[in-house]
């Protein structure tokens, strides 16, 4: 291998002097951005009080969108995300073969989903009646009556209040017992638990209440559950339809993610099963999620887009600091270009300032963002969501305020002319 020639080796020396020229500059424009500060701390520290609070805005917003968003979805989650409902919807077919038959799902389906989709944790056939209710005293109420399973419980999450719930032995030995809703407990009876263990009658069988419950989230009767409604076991309620028929099953997924293939899969099977022109749909709640979720995204992006008005105020307060502060410093610009500080020196110089006030108040501000919601969680049982992307992109907005608003006073100090610079009092 041949050895450097002397044009190499001056090359290779000339780049060592320009890196080690732009390092000393470097560190002689933060030097001087410093000292111009500790000059005046207080016009500093008020100059910078913008981008504090611009970026703790920032901050908090993302915070409160965040919190929205977790609340939101939660009680979405709690009418449950993983249910889904299939329900008969009719034949294909025109024409008389439309009313020939009514093809219904049944408990047989119900099975063949459960062996045949993995997903699927729980279950339960869901079968309709309205009935005339007698109660003690001759006391005659039209109620909705809903033949479940045990699992039913799973699948809606439903909250027990008081008693207890159906049970497996319930649906096995066609225990005739009833668990109602509160709101019908208070009207029938004056509270929840009084309404433990009172009887009333369906069609002369009487029936037993062992609980009450209500839905985990209201649902403002958006569900096949009523204010008052009676939940009696599955294989009880057969017998007032003479049927083993159902219009619906309801089914919970492992997981959300797994909703959309497990809702395929599921009609897919129930299809299988029953005649070619019968129509069956499925439901489940992962758009209403998705929806709720871009909603909930496309608020929070407003609200920090209002919040970065503030960052551009403060942007403009350094630029008119900056401007203030560069006719005060004229006769320093004059001497630094007499002793060979060219205009790019002198721009950089005014620049750094610019952006280490910008990017200090972004520091201090996200500082202060951040300490709310970590002092919630720390002091209370909420637990507020805390976004790290939100200070990252607060802390590029405080450079990105610096650098603009900056720039002008900046490229106004290195356009200055030496001579008349030195002559400025």
């Amino acid at each position: 291998m041949s050895p450097p020639t002397d044009q190499a080796r001056q090359k290779a020396f000339q780049q060592t002097l320009l890196s080690a020229r732009r390092t000393m500059l470097l560190s002689e424009i933060l030097k001087l951005a410093l000292d111009s500060f500790r000059a005046s701390k207080l016009r500093f520290a008020l100059t910078a009080l913008g981008m504090v609070i611009g970026t703790a805005s920032v901050i908090l917003v993302v915070t409160i969108g965040l919190t929205g968003k977790q609340f939101i979805l939660n009680e979405i989650q709690k009418i449950g995300t993983n249910e889904v409902e299939v329900e008969y919807s009719g034949a294909g077919a025109t024409g008389t073969e439309l009313a020939v038959y009514n093809d219904y799902l049944t408990r047989e389906d119900e099975k063949a989903v459960i062996a045949r989709v993995p997903s699927v944790l729980y279950s339960s056939p869901v079968l309709e009646t309205h009935d005339r209710i007698s109660f003690g005293g001759g006391v005659v109420k039209d109620t909705l009556v809903l033949g479940v399973a045990p699992q039913y419980k799973d699948v809606r999450n439903l909250v027990v209040l008081t008693g207890r719930y159906l049970d497996e032995e319930d649906e096995a030995a066609h225990i005739k017992c009833a668990v109602v809703t509160e709101p019908f407990a208070r009207e029938m009876f004056g509270s929840a638990d009084a309404a433990v263990g009172q009887t009333f009658q369906i069609i002369g069988i009487p029936f037993t209440i062992v609980g009450t419950f209500k839905e985990s989230v209201d649902t403002f009767g958006q569900t096949e559950i009523t204010d008052e409604t009676i939940l009696i076991p599955y294989s009880v309620a057969r017998y007032f339809t003479g049927t083993d028929s159902v219009k619906q099953l309801y089914f919970s997924v492992r997981s959300m993610e797994e909703v959309p293939d497990a809702t395929r899969e599921i009609v897919r099977v129930i299809s299988s099963r029953h005649k070619p022109n019968s129509v069956y749909k499925a439901q489940n709640l992962k758009e209403l999620l998705t929806t709720a979720a871009t909603i909930s995204d496309i608020l929070t992006a407003v609200l920090v887009l209002v919040a970065a008005v503030t960052l551009a105020v403060g942007g403009v307060g350094i630029m008119n600091i900056m401007l203030a502060n560069v006719r005060s410093r004229i006769r320093e610009i004059g001497i630094r270009k007499a002793l060979g500080a060219t205009s790019r020196e002198i721009k950089l110089q005014f620049l750094a300032e610019a952006v280490i006030i910008s990017l200090t108040g972004g520091i201090v501000g996200s500082i202060l963002g951040l300490a709310v919601p970590v002092s919630i969680r720390l002091f209370t049982n909420f637990a507020l969501p805390v976004s790290a992307l939100s200070v990252v992109i607060a802390l590029a907005a405080a450079v990105v305020v610096g650098v603009v608003f900056g720039t002008v006073p900046a490229t106004r100090a290195a356009q200055m002319d030496p001579v008349e610079s030195l002559k400025y009092e």
